[in-house]
């Protein structure tokens, strides 16, 4: 071997190292051509090593500082030496694609060892984990300035809650983010939305609430949950399709609404990363935002079904005083041809009559209800046999509930005070809820018995001398029941546990209302898996009241020659209130409008009760009209009447309400009332 094919062993190893230093190094001639590139510098700069060689370094500076380049350049050959570069300003260099990487360059010349050459050493700092820190809380304050302002132009919560799993995977550079929603039965979440789901999970899936799962201990303890690495955690059941699939970390962090927990967001890796500090602030960061979002659109939304609710109970009030005044037409007329010598000779007529007579009582049912939907009604208290009452509903539910639903009963002899209809209504309720709590059968219980106070976590309350002051109603059911979080907000208004469109969120809350302005309360009592038990406590009707009860259920007659003052707007309606009245023996003096009726007061004293409807057209209102005849003439007894009165809502009134439309014998009995009668 000639020593001209020897090669220098040194020269082998100032290659390898040039090959092997992790820094991208390119050697630069005195023109500024590189020379040569090192694999290191490839990567970093996105070019390959043929197309580095030969390339100017001005191609390497970005557009806007080139042109002062070159002259950086000519004044370092005239003085060349080492020389460090980024440490003290920021130097980015330009990629084969266009992009920009912050380095540092140190810059190393080869003329003291007689080679026209420069050395530059090129650095990117977003290696260090500072910088890279840095680099990271910018994208993560990005990517929330971003949410942030999607969230102020979108009006639609369905697009931005789409859009956050892919926002979250982007910034924290994961393959599988998603967001998990908390059911209203609090025992199950659904996907909401999500990216990267494996094959078996698919929007809308709903999965139990598992203590023992990430998602689980998220909903119970509020806070945040990791997993660094599938295959060695401990705390949680983990599938194994997530590590069938590559899966190997996880972060999830609570979804909440004012304190309370709704959901959660999780992100998922296929690469292991320990998620910092900075990683849960950021999660947590966008799933508040994103909760805000939501519960702006659920307030929207509230609004909204309030708005409308308010517009369709006042289009029913006008309705029902409308309709009840047609019934009153109907009904009186047919009162009026029951005395009639034809109908007491006619059986055929007797049939006809009857059936008019017991539609226009379902009518005057049905105008009731929808009062009672809109929240119209006035509440009329009477002592109210609860056993019998209990009877009669459960023997309806029987007949239309699930055959799969066992009913009882257990009701002790006892009555309460109470508006009937509304009574019925409130039970009915419940017991719809009950249903909803049993989908595979089970048993609805009622009960009914005297209870001598309230419990005490509702009042205090005892009956005087011992006696028992309160009848208790309870509905239990052995359905799904309720966790904490459903049954704290079970009486608020517009919340419900019904999927979208089939509940209004409003029985709970009108049975509560119903209760305590009937002077009772409402107790809820529920066990997720075990079912669910409400009671209404009511007052109970005394030994001496139940007394008064019997002596008012004699007839009642008024005196024969009453002069009574009817005030009726409606032609009509006051022709048959007249002849009910002129059948009774009474003497009516009849007016158009509540002004009237103060004018013809004024002057005529032969009047022994006051008679007026409460909404009078255009003119006063009959409680007006009632408090101006109280002020002239106090002694002067007054009885209101109406089918629906908006005025009676306003504030508690001192004068009997008769509902429209009426017997006779009611209409006689209310005037007994009204005139000292018990």
């Amino acid at each position: 071997m000639t020593d001209r094919a020897k090669v220098d062993p040194m020269d082998t190893v100032f290659r390898s190292l040039f090959v092997a230093y992790p820094d991208a190094l390119v050697l630069v001639d005195t023109q500024g051509r590189i020379v040569l590139a090192n694999p290191a510098a490839v990567e970093l700069l996105g070019y390959t090593a043929g197309e580095l060689g030969g390339l100017s370094v001005e191609e390497l500076v970005p557009d806007a500082i080139r042109p002062r380049h070159a002259a950086y350049r000519t004044a370092y050959a005239q003085q060349p030496r080492s020389r460090p570069m980024g440490t003290q300003m920021d130097l980015v260099a330009r990629r084969k694609d266009g992009s920009e990487v912050m380095v540092e360059i140190a810059l190393s010349p080869l003329q003291d060892h007689g080679l026209p050459y420069v050395v530059a050493a090129i650095r990117s700092v977003s290696a260090y984990p500072r910088v890279r820190q840095a680099l990271q809380r910018t994208r993560y304050a990005e990517c929330l300035a971003s949410f942030g302002r999607l969230a102020v132009a979108a009006r639609d919560p369905k697009k931005l809650l789409d859009r956050v799993p892919l926002m979250a995977a982007e910034a924290l550079q994961v393959e599988s983010a998603k967001i998990l929603l908390l059911e209203p039965s609090g025992v199950e979440l659904r996907i909401a939305a999500g990216v990267g789901l494996l094959p078996d999970e698919a929007l809308g899936q709903r999965l139990p609430v598992e203590r023992n799962s990430p998602a689980g201990s998220v909903v119970a303890s509020g806070e945040p949950v990791l997993v660094g690495d599938y295959t060695s955690e401990k705390r949680f059941v983990i599938p194994r399709r997530y590590v069938e699939a590559g899966l190997v970390c996880e972060l999830q962090v609570p979804l909440a609404d004012r304190g309370r927990i709704i959901g959660t967001v999780a992100v998922r890796s296929r690469t292991p990363r320990p998620f910092g500090d900075d990683e849960v602030r950021f999660l947590e960061s966008l799933s508040s935002m994103l909760a805000t979002v939501l519960q702006r659109a659920s307030s929207e939304e509230a609004l909204d079904h309030a708005q409308r609710l308010e517009t369709v109970g006042q289009l029913t009030g006008g309705v029902a005083h409308d309709f009840n005044n047609l019934l009153t037409v109907i009904s009186g007329n047919l009162q009026v041809l029951e005395d009639t010598p034809a109908y007491a000779n006619d059986p055929f007529i007797q049939q006809l009559v009857d059936a008019a007579t017991r539609a226009t009582r379902r009518g005057a049912e049905l105008t009731s209800k929808l009062l009672a939907f809109s929240r119209r009604q006035v509440l009329e208290p009477i002592p109210i046999d609860t056993p019998a009452l209990l009877r009669s509903l459960t023997d309806m539910l029987r007949r239309t509930l699930d055959q799969r639903i066992m009913i009882t009963l257990d009701a002790e002899e006892v009555l309460c005070m109470a508006d009937p209809v509304q009574l019925e209504s409130a039970l009915l309720n419940v017991a719809i809820n009950a249903r909803d709590a049993l989908p595979q059968g089970g048993t609805l219980a009622f009960e009914c018995h005297a209870a001598a106070a309230l419990p005490p976590d509702l009042g205090a309350d005892s009956g005087a001398d011992g006696e028992e002051a309160y009848v208790a109603i309870s509905i239990a059911d052995t359905g799904v029941g309720m966790p904490d979080s459903v049954k704290e907000r079970a009486f608020e208004p517009f919340f419900t546990t019904k999927a979208s469109g089939r509940g209004t969120g409003l029985g709970l809350s009108t049975v509560y209302g119903f209760a305590r302005q009937s002077g009772g309360t409402i107790n809820l009592q529920s066990t997720p898996g075990v079912g669910t038990t409400v009671t209404i406590y009511l007052p109970r009707v005394t030994d001496e009241e139940t007394k008064d009860l019997s002596d008012a259920g004699a007839p009642q007659r008024v005196p024969h020659g009453l002069r009574v003052m009817l005030v009726e707007d409606d032609a009509e309606v006051s022709a048959v209130i007249s002849r009910l009245l002129d059948a009774m023996g009474c003497e009516v003096t009849l007016c158009r409008q509540g002004e009237q009726a103060l004018e013809e007061l004024a002057t005529n004293v032969n009047v022994d009760l006051l008679l007026t409807d409460i909404l009078l057209g255009a003119g006063m209102r009959g409680t007006a009209l009632a408090a101006a005849v109280h002020a002239q003439r106090p002694a002067l007894p007054i009885l209101l009447m109406s089918g629906y009165s908006s005025g009676l809502l306003d504030q508690p009134q001192q004068w009997p309400l008769l509902r429209k439309p009426c017997t006779r014998a009611e209409l006689e009995r209310a005037m007994a009332r009204v005139l000292g009668g018990p």
